[in-house]
């Protein structure tokens, strides 16, 4: 039997740091979100009792219900699951199936989607690992995506709430794309996992100065650049770094000619800058 140790290492730490994190913060209620790599029962198992984890969960996943009751005299091992459920596939080519319509807002970066989607509580187990989850099974109106199957540990959660806090990951994953391409993230230069270490925050922060920088611009009135092909309704990330940039560089920096007010001095070392910022990129 071959284990993939790397795998078994990254789950590990990813259940450090969930309990951890749960640890640091008792008063808060923690929400983790989360893709289908960490949709493993172990993994579920050992935070579900501090935080609630949503993952995707598979179409043909094994659902049980919970054990029932153990009678009074009754001889041998207790009951570890109760009935099996149907898989949400089954679920989903069932005709009897009644599905609920709702409305999503802020579907994947969509102001509102409407889908279907079905609910209930259940037990995910597999001989010797088990967890209890409510899972969510959603099909698109439109037919524009395949049928998806989501799961929360918290079985009281509402399954619309279950589904608003899963697409919040879009904007997440819009940030690391963004630092990756505008900032330089998983591209330092550095030798050393210590200052790769200290580089990766200090640039993420950097992303975060930028956003609210280039919100204060807007409510002043500044408008993204734009072209005639392609209007903008609200900036890029892309744009807001050109803002600040701009902003930076013309600010206290650039003064005018007493007799020619159109024309700005350019102290030299601010001109080199420049030169060197427009020479790099191209």
């Amino acid at each position: 039997m071959s284990v993939n140790l790397d795998g078994v290492a990254y789950a590990m730490m990813t259940e450090i740091l969930l309990i951890l994190v749960a640890r640091w913060l008792p008063e808060r209620r923690l929400i983790a979100v989360a893709d289908s790599s960490y949709a493993a029962i172990e993994l579920l198992a050992a935070v579900c009792r501090r935080l609630t984890v949503i993952t995707r969960l598979r179409l043909d996943a094994r659902l049980f219900d919970p054990p029932p009751p153990r009678r009074p005299g009754t001889m041998g091992r207790p009951r570890v699951s109760g009935a099996r459920q149907p898989t949400l596939a089954e679920r989903l080519a069932d005709p009897k199936t009644r599905w609920r319509h709702v409305t999503v807002a802020g579907w994947y970066g969509r102001t509102e989607r409407p889908i279907e989607l079905i609910s209930g509580t259940a037990l995910w187990y597999h001989p010797g690992k088990r967890v209890p989850i409510r899972w969510v099974l959603v099909r698109d109106v439109a037919g524009e995506f395949e049928p998806q199957g989501f799961l929360c540990t918290d079985q009281d959660a509402d399954p619309l709430e279950v589904l608003r806090w899963f697409v919040r990951r879009w904007s997440v994953e819009v940030t690391f794309a963004e630092v990756r391409r505008h900032l330089g993230v998983e591209s330092q230069r550095q030798w050393s996992d210590l200052a790769i270490a200290r580089t990766t925050p200090a640039l993420l922060g950097l992303f975060s100065l930028v956003t609210l920088w280039a919100e204060g611009m807007l409510d002043g009135g500044v408008l993204p650049r734009r072209a005639a092909w392609y209007p903008k309704p609200q900036p890029t990330f892309s744009d807001a770094l050109a803002a600040v940039r701009y902003r930076l560089w013309t600010s206290a920096t650039l003064s005018a000619f007493p007799d020619h007010g159109e024309v700005a001095k350019i102290p030299r070392g601010l001109l080199k800058r420049l030169t060197q910022a427009a020479c790099f990129p191209a």
